[in-house]
């Protein structure tokens, strides 16, 4: 088949995007597939470029995500796309093959405007649709849903930060968690230890996004449960070596350590690939996602929240989960892929 697959775009995780992309392309080539990795922000400005790579083409694709999240205004200044977010011929591109692979991360590749697009044109694509995406991206939104349907996940406010008739700070309880409403890979994230810390916090998320979220901190173990076509893949233990799991812990290799099937009771695990499968329905998710949990010192699973495209970096979680009960990265790709065709 041919195939693009769209990484990169104007968005805080633009470099995980492409780290991811490049890996999806290099397995959709091993499986025989036709493959072009576009950049959706960058676009292709001379069509006739867009090359499309196979088993016998001697190049592959490559990506290292930096220890430092990108610089979008510089990425603005050096393009010729201004803020327009997605960039010349993807759409041509796109039409122009039996199926996209969404490999975006953050923004307009997960809050469902993408796939809302690719619908009015009727180009089929890999993930979740338009509705679900939307759901799952405004972390206020899915965990009102999660709340409603009896799960447990930890209390929270949001802010806008644009009106400050909306910013009374006093009734915090600390320590906390400061994070944009909807951004990833833990970029803007910050733990709050008392209120001191907290204008710092508040600063560095609003320079992504103006609707920020204060969450009580659980004490706890962190876990993750991927959803692959209707089934919980094994759960797994993140464990950074220092500190939270931010960003720089989430993708640079040797930073964290992750221990797949967790070391958990057998009940609990089973606890949480239930909850899981249940928060991917809610919210309305497709064929694959990976919804995070902290259990806390009592063995209470709360949910944090959903990823409907979840990271395929080499240090992802959803691709050592699908690793432990033998499914192989580009297995896991080729199911991805052809969960769009049928």
């Amino acid at each position: 088949m041919k195939v693009v697959v769209l990484a990169g775009g104007l968005s805080p995780e633009r470099d995980v995007s492409l780290s991811s992309g490049s890996l999806i392309a290099n397995a959709l080539i091993e499986n025989g597939h036709d493959v072009l990795l576009l950049d959706l922000y960058l676009g292709q400005p001379d069509i006739s470029k867009a090359k499309f790579l196979n088993k016998g083409s001697s190049k592959r694709y490559s990506y290292q995500i930096p220890s430092t999240e990108p610089d979008l205004e510089l990425l603005k200044k050096e393009s010729d796309n201004g803020d327009s977010l997605i960039g010349k011929n993807v759409i041509e591109i796109c039409k122009a093959c039996d199926v996209v692979f969404i490999a975006l991360h953050g923004s307009i590749g997960e809050n469902g405007q993408l796939q809302a697009v690719f619908d009015s044109f009727g180009i089929r694509y890999t993930g979740t649709g338009y509705i679900g995406s939307l759901l799952a991206m405004d972390k206020d939104i899915s965990k009102k849903l999660i709340l409603l349907n009896n799960i447990k996940t930890p209390n929270w406010r949001i802010y806008n930060i644009q009106n400050s008739d909306d910013c009374d700070f006093s009734n915090i309880t600390y320590p906390c968690v400061v994070k944009p409403c909807s951004c990833g890979s833990s970029i803007g994230v910050s733990i709050v230890e008392n209120p001191d810390e907290l204008n710092k916090a508040v600063n560095y998320a609003k320079l992504y996004e103006n609707m920020i979220m204060i969450e009580d901190k659980i004490d706890g173990r962190e876990f993750s449960i991927g959803i692959l076509g209707g089934r919980a893949l094994p759960v797994i233990e993140i464990i950074p070596k220092k500190g939270f799991y931010d960003y720089v812990n989430k993708y640079q290799k040797g930073m964290a350590d992750e221990v797949c099937p967790a070391d958990v009771d057998d009940s609990i695990a089973e606890e949480m690939q239930s909850i899981a499968l249940k928060v991917h329905n809610i919210l309305r998710v497709g064929f694959y996602s990976r919804i995070d949990f902290i259990l806390d010192k009592n063995n209470e699973p709360y949910c944090l929240e959903a990823n409907t495209l979840p990271g395929m970096t080499p240090t992802s979680l959803l691709p050592q989960e699908a690793k432990a009960l033998g499914i192989s990265y580009n297995e896991l790709c080729e199911q991805i892929l052809m969960a769009a065709i049928d």
